[in-house]
């Protein structure tokens, strides 16, 4: 079932009490939309078309961009690069602080047919898709990929598979810190960073 009341209010609590401390205005945000796809939730993501210049042609993303001087703040970006990339209708925003700042938000309800068919996607986005939480948080979608930093292990970033399409990168660590939000009794961190405080914590029995 969806989101109930009370984990919608959980969650802005977590999200205001990150947000204690302020830090530098992000530069980028994105939308992470959390939408009902015949009765489940489900998180919409997008596919960049592959002929786009830089390192993110090809990679599933949410939709997002860089900030711009009208759009008065993070969340005016990522409210703006939805709309501008999918045209959604949303309903609510939740604030979360970070360098690219990530916006959880819930669209109207998004059966299959109406994603927005690739005819009609701005020449950014190829394709896109949805997932239910409940592929996000069984265990045999999730994987992780450990990086090496002058030749010793660095840190270990999460990867979720079996969908149309890889999600791992950013893309991937906004998606996970979304499980612990909506999910902590169900979703087990899988990013390490140590020296900076972000570990992932025993494996539940």
């Amino acid at each position: 079932s969806c989101p109930s009341c009370t984990s919608a209010r959980r969650c802005r609590r977590l999200l205001a009490e990150g947000a204690v401390g302020g830090g530098a205005e992000a530069g980028a945000a994105v939308l992470v939309p959390l939408c009902s796809v015949r009765g489940r939730p489900a998180l919409l993501y997008t596919l960049r078309c592959s002929r786009l210049r830089g390192p993110y042609g090809g990679d599933v993303s949410f939709p997002g961009g860089k900030r711009e001087a009208a759009d008065g703040g993070a969340e005016g970006t990522a409210l703006r690069e939805a709309r501008e990339e999918l045209g959604l209708k949303l309903t609510g925003c939740l604030w979360s602080p970070w360098w690219v700042t990530p916006y959880a938000a819930s669209p109207s309800p998004l059966p299959p047919m109406c994603v927005p068919p690739t005819l009609f996607l701005p020449l950014q986005v190829a394709e896109v898709f949805t997932l239910p939480l409940e592929h996000l948080l069984q265990e045999k979608n999730q994987g992780y990929t450990h990086f090496r930093t002058a030749g010793r292990y660095g840190y270990t970033l999460p990867v979720f598979l079996n969908g149309p399409h890889r999600i791992w990168g950013l893309t991937a660590i906004i998606t996970e810190l979304t499980l612990e939000l909506l999910a902590p009794d169900l979703y087990c961190r899988k990013t390490h960073v140590p020296g900076r405080g972000i570990t992932a914590p025993q494996k539940r029995a």
